[in-house]
């Protein structure tokens, strides 16, 4: 079994950061966030959801039970760009950082979700 986690990149600290692979899953670098202090981070940005989606969704709660399916048919179409991750996850634990405020209502929570089935979990 994985260990895949979720975590708000401004809480994130590489001193004392998780053991395994960890990745910046947002399209957009994270305002305030030195490339410094994530030069172990892998940014796949590609594995965020699409730009009009990102928009649409607006990280409103409302909106995040259709935003979830749009997002994994987004997945779906084309899990070459989730494929880092999830190669990863088959090898040890994964850490995946957001910079959304709502720890549920993001889409962290659901590619996590997304790798998970495709690891067969």
């Amino acid at each position: 079994m994985s260990d895949i986690t979720i975590q708000r990149v401004y809480d994130y600290r590489r001193d004392s950061a998780p053991s395994g692979a960890v990745f910046l899953v947002d399209r957009l670098w994270p305002r305030g966030v030195s490339k410094e202090d994530m030069k172990d981070v892998s940014w796949v940005p590609d594995a965020a959801p699409s730009p009009n989606l990102r928009i649409w969704f607006g990280h409103s709660a409302d909106r995040f039970e259709e935003f979830t399916g749009r997002y994994r048919a987004e997945l779906d179409s084309r899990p070459e760009h989730a494929e880092a991750i999830v190669a990863a996850a088959r090898n040890g634990s994964v850490t995946l950082l957001y910079a959304a405020k709502d720890p549920q209502v993001n889409h962290a929570s659901v590619l996590k979700s997304w790798c998970e089935e495709e690891l067969g979990e």
